[in-house]
């Protein structure tokens, strides 16, 4: 059971991913409007049908996608329902609920980017819940640093910041899932100029934590914080082409990946500066005397 358990936790994990990528495909395939009602796809029937074409078939397969993702959060509740996980796991399946929620929503408001924009947040807090379900659900022995926890948080702000702020971006630009969608009126150059310093400071940040996990001889911490760089890197270099060549669609698709990744390899390095629970404060530690150490 507690093997299932941890399969499920992963699988769990993948698909909170795996929907804000389908998602993002209905967005940038002008789908975002192909079913025009919700929770029905049309006015008479729950699925697509032949009148509605390719963006009709684009956008319900994403609400099947949906209901899968829903399906695997009940079977890791289910899993989960005996063990100290079970309150994560009812937050991860209370989170796909509100997902759906806010998804009928969007579509209810034409793919307004104050629509739009939350259900990606969401699914963001999603990932979190979902990674955090899983790293309990299977624990990791290596050691962690827990002096280096503030200046974690302080990365994993600047983490979500960006993602913010990316969100903004995305609600002014281009893509907006279909003709009729509105826009937010900000000045996207400005905007895109902000999200840059946003992703500066979130790799000074991220050096500095480097830095930090360095001079404290922690090796885990270190590992985490290149993994975290490495992924960062990659996702500000396709930006920058993404920018200078007009925002093209499989680009901005990679670029939505690149930021599920970046935003686990931010919580992963969270992970490593949690405080171990062997870990006992300075004033409860035991010294041995001499004579301890000795064996009188």
């Amino acid at each position: 059971m507690r093997k299932k358990l941890r399969q499920l936790t992963l699988a769990n994990l993948v698909a909170n991913v795996g929907i804000v990528i389908t998602g993002g495909a209905v967005r940038l395939t002008g789908s975002g409007l192909g079913c025009p009602t919700w929770p029905k796809c049309t006015e008479d029937s729950y699925a697509t049908t032949p009148a509605l074409g390719v963006y009709g078939a684009i956008e319900f397969g994403n609400r099947v996608l949906s209901l899968v993702v829903g399906a695997i959060a009940i079977l890791t509740l289910l899993a989960a329902w005996r063990t100290s996980h079970r309150r994560l796991a009812a937050l991860v399946l209370g989170g796909v609920l509100l997902q759906g929620l806010v998804g009928g929503l969007t579509v209810t408001f034409d793919l307004s980017p104050y629509f739009v924009g939350p259900h990606f947040l969401i699914s963001m807090a999603l990932i979190a819940a979902a990674y955090r379900l899983w790293r309990s659900a299977n624990p990791n022995p290596q050691l962690t640093e827990p002096r280096l926890r503030p200046l974690a948080w302080v990365v994993t702000v600047a983490s979500a910041l960006v993602l913010v702020v990316g969100v903004v971006v995305t609600g002014s630009g281009p893509h907006a899932g279909d003709d009729k969608a509105v826009r937010t009126g900000l000045d996207p150059e400005m905007i895109s100029q902000l999200h840059v310093d946003s992703v500066f400071l979130f790799a000074g940040v991220t050096v500095a934590m480097w830095f930090a996990a360095r001079a404290l001889g922690s090796a885990s911490v270190a590992r985490a914080v290149v993994v975290l760089g490495v992924v960062l890197l990659s996702q500000g270099a396709i930006g920058f082409v993404q920018y200078f060549t007009g925002l093209p669609v499989i680009l901005v698709g990679f670029h939505l990946l690149g930021a599920c990744l970046v935003w686990i390899a931010t919580l992963r390095t969270l992970d490593t500066t949690a405080p171990r629970p062997a870990d006992l404060a300075p004033a409860e530690q035991h010294i041995a005397k001499p004579s301890e150490l000795a064996g009188v």
